[in-house]
């Protein structure tokens, strides 16, 4: 936009000059830059003597004034130089004299002005400016909204309601429009900085700025030759909003001319390495391209056995005339090596053989950098370190056309390594709970810890200590020891227990997720117990009964989820199987206890996941009176079905007290819905859940528990926090009227 304003009117804040005269005009009026210095010089020449005149003309008390332009000859105006030259006349001493002698009280503020005035000409005549011919050498382009675009036929994309972007309607070689406009968006100063009252001053200053970016844009995907044309207006000139448009025309597009990638040739796998570089000479120029491919290249080294590889920054020469850029990237491979041994610096805390062990490649492997930062992430899994560093040695230099060696030096700062837990809570299923233990992370080195917890509440009482083992002769296996005693009351069953179980397994972690993963194990144990008895409803209840038990158990999973705690495709598929042998009341009895649970998941659209969940168990091989209460099969709570209490779903006496049975049917299906609270971490989850307990082994769904509800769920960087609550849809007289479960993990 193009204007002018009035002093009364501007909104820049000028101020009204006051008049000139007509000397002072002509002296203001067009001439040469070597004259303009002479009036320049003559002017401050003149002021000098100026100043010398005024206190005569005082002290003389002159009744008529001289007028300002008779006080400038004709001379000095036609040839100031000579007329500056003549000097000026000398004041007579006598002026002098009565000036200074003056009787002047100093410590006196002057009340009244001497009469001095310089009259101001009433009347002038302004000579006729001259025209100013303009300068024929200058271009300007001119383009406005409306009919005369710089593209009139453009294909328009609108940014903002204030910036368009124009584009020539048929150019088939500017393929990556989209993707550039997308960028722009992102960048954009004058989309950043919007905020709805934006003036034409700052609108203008932001539209500089984006015509650079747009210019950056386009050389950055090789547009070396393309044109940005900015226009300032009015796209809604009723409310006066204004706008920019950028009109681009992209231009041929540069391609790659000669790559040098420097030493990359003497590498001995230079071919492979080539390949993983996939920039050709004749490729369409694309800098974030380089970037890309310089990224792939630098893993590919580190991937196939160079670890002192280096990587200069690309350079990009372009050349014009052949519409080409010449790209340069030096590549040093600096030899090829293979792994030798990991050096531990604590050799009494984390052992060398130790760290070999839990490393994913072996003395003699060709080096790779991810296995390295695989040994540093498995390190720190240990939770035994707060710090750890590994540095590369060379202890063998290639030659002869063989690999080079090189040891992992790994430097460890460790942990605290006791630490004392504790927590106080209340549930409603479970009544007041005081929990704590004390554990050491590393009593038995390398990684053998050993903890003693114990447990003080309302419906259960433990005192236990716990033996680990982890990465047990290789990595991710555990080997674990645990004996307790414990007192335990649920909705169905109320047992005292000694047991002693071990475990050794394979297991699937954040760190690694397995597609397979497996535990066996064996545990012996007394226990004491029976069915719950409610006084008020059991006037004769069951004895309690004692019950000797071995077990060796399996069990193993088949893992196909995206993530261990929030899957959102894939399957899981686990089975369990347990011979086990019961000894009661002087009679001994052998049964199998199975299991099989399977669970499915499906992204359907961005923001919904649909899951299910079916499990089937069974015992068989002896009657139920031979099984303890506590190994019977019951459904129930917030892992199996919600609504329900704990264990409050199966088989009941005439009392209402839950019995437990010889098989389980269960299943859950639920829709995980992102909403976009908190960015996206808040989901909501409605659920149904179903589960069916019968007394024979073989199911026989005479007993259909239902229950229904919603969940939250919070993603954090481990997994969401669910919060869900259900309500029982045909409860029992027990049963209350609605659950809350909260925990760590999806249900499933």
């Amino acid at each position: 936009m193009a204007g002018s304003a009035s002093p009364a009117t501007s909104r820049t804040g000028w101020c009204a000059a006051p008049p000139i005269n007509a000397r002072q005009r002509a002296l203001a009026g067009p001439r040469s830059s070597a004259r303009q210095a002479s009036l320049i010089a003559g002017s401050l020449h003149w002021a000098a003597i100026l100043a010398l005149a005024l206190p005569s003309q005082l002290a003389a008390q002159q009744s008529q004034q001289q007028r300002l332009e008779d006080l400038i000859p004709d001379s000095a105006v036609e040839d100031p130089d000579s007329w500056a030259a003549q000097g000026v006349e000398a004041r007579p001493e006598d002026a002098v004299d009565e000036v200074a002698d003056a009787d002047i009280d100093t410590d006196t503020p002057l009340a009244e002005l001497p009469d001095m005035a310089i009259e101001w000409p009433d009347e002038i005549e302004l000579a006729e400016a001259p025209e100013v011919e303009p300068d024929e050498s200058l271009e300007f382009a001119e383009a406005t909204f409306g009919d005369e675009d710089f593209l009139p036929d453009a294909q328009v994309v609108e940014i903002t309601d204030s910036l368009v972007l124009a584009f020539p309607a048929q150019d088939e070689g500017f393929t990556v429009r989209n993707e550039f406009v997308e960028r722009f968006d992102a960048l954009s100063n004058i989309k950043a900085f919007d905020d709805g009252e934006t003036n034409v001053a700052q609108l203008a200053a932001r539209a500089a700025a984006d015509e650079e970016l747009l210019n950056n844009l386009l050389r950055n995907y090789g547009f070396y030759d393309g044109l940005v044309v900015r226009t300032l207006g009015e796209i809604q000139e009723a409310d006066e909003i204004p706008a920019v448009r950028f009109d681009i025309v992209p231009g041929p597009r540069y391609r790659f001319g000669v790559i040098d990638l420097g030493s990359l040739v003497t590498a001995p796998d230079a071919n492979e390495l080539r390949a993983a570089f996939e920039i050709e000479s004749g490729d369409p120029l694309d800098n974030d391209r380089i970037i890309a491919e310089q990224l792939d290249l630098d893993i590919a080294l580190g991937e196939t056995g160079y670890p002192f590889a280096e990587i200069a920054a690309p350079s990009l020469l372009i050349d014009h005339d052949r519409s080409e850029g010449d790209l340069t990237l030096p590549v040093e491979p600096n030899g090829k090596y293979a792994f030798g041994q990991v050096i531990s610096d604590r050799p009494e805390f984390l052992s060398s053989r130790h760290l070999q062990r839990i490393a994913r490649f072996e003395a003699g492997d060709v080096y790779q950098r991810s296995l390295q930062l695989d040994l540093r992430r498995a390190i720190t899994a240990t939770g035994l370190v707060s710090r750890v560093s590994i540095d590369v040695q060379e202890v063998q230099p290639p030659a002869d056309g063989d690999v080079g060696v090189v040891d992992l030096n790994v430097a460890m700062t460790p942990a605290p390594l006791r630490t004392i837990a504790g927590a106080v809570g209340y549930g409603s299923e479970e009544g007041f709970r005081v929990q704590a233990s004390w554990e050491h992370r590393n009593l038995f080195p390398p990684e053998g810890s050993l903890r003693v917890r114990g447990i003080l509440g309302t419906r259960e009482q433990l005192a236990g200590v716990t033996f680990r083992k982890n990465n047990f002769r290789k990595r991710d296996q555990i080997l674990t020891l645990d004996a307790y005693a414990s007192d335990l009351e649920t909705d169905a069953v109320d047992a005292r227990t000694i047991a002693l179980r071990g475990t050794f397994e394979r297991v699937s972690n954040l760190l690694f997720q397995k597609d397979f993963s497996w535990l066996v194990g064996a545990e012996v144990l007394a226990t004491d117990e029976r069915n719950v008895v409610r006084a008020a409803q059991t006037p004769n209840p069951l004895p309690r009964e004692t019950f000797f038990i071995g077990s060796i158990f399996g069990e193993a999973t088949i893992d196909d989820t995206d993530s261990l705690l929030d899957p959102t495709k894939g399957f899981r598929l686990r089975g369990f199987a347990a011979p086990e042998v019961s000894r009661t009341q002087g009679s001994q009895y052998f049964y199998l206890r199975a299991q099989v649970d399977g669970s499915i998941y499906q992204r359907v659209t961005d923001n919904v996941v649909l899951a299910g969940r079916l499990t089937a168990a069974t015992i068989t091989g002896a009657p139920r009176f031979a099984i303890a209460p506590s190994r019977r099969l019951y459904a129930g709570g917030g892992g199996s079905v919600r609504g329900y209490g704990f264990q409050a779903i199966g088989p009941v006496d005439q009392f209402d007290i839950p019995l437990g049975g010889r098989s389980l049917v269960e299943g859950s299906v639920e829709a995980r819905v992102q909403t976009g609270f908190m960015d996206g971490a808040v989901s909501v989850v409605p659920f149904l859940d179903f589960g069916s307990v019968s007394t024979s082994s073989i199911p026989d769904f005479e007993t259909v528990k239902f229950g229904a509800g919603l969940g939250l769920r919070y993603a954090t960087g481990f997994g969401p926090i669910r919060f869900d609550v259900g309500v029982p849809l045909n409860p029992g007289p027990n049963d209350s009227s609605v659950a809350v479960y909260v925990s760590l993990g999806q249900a499933f």
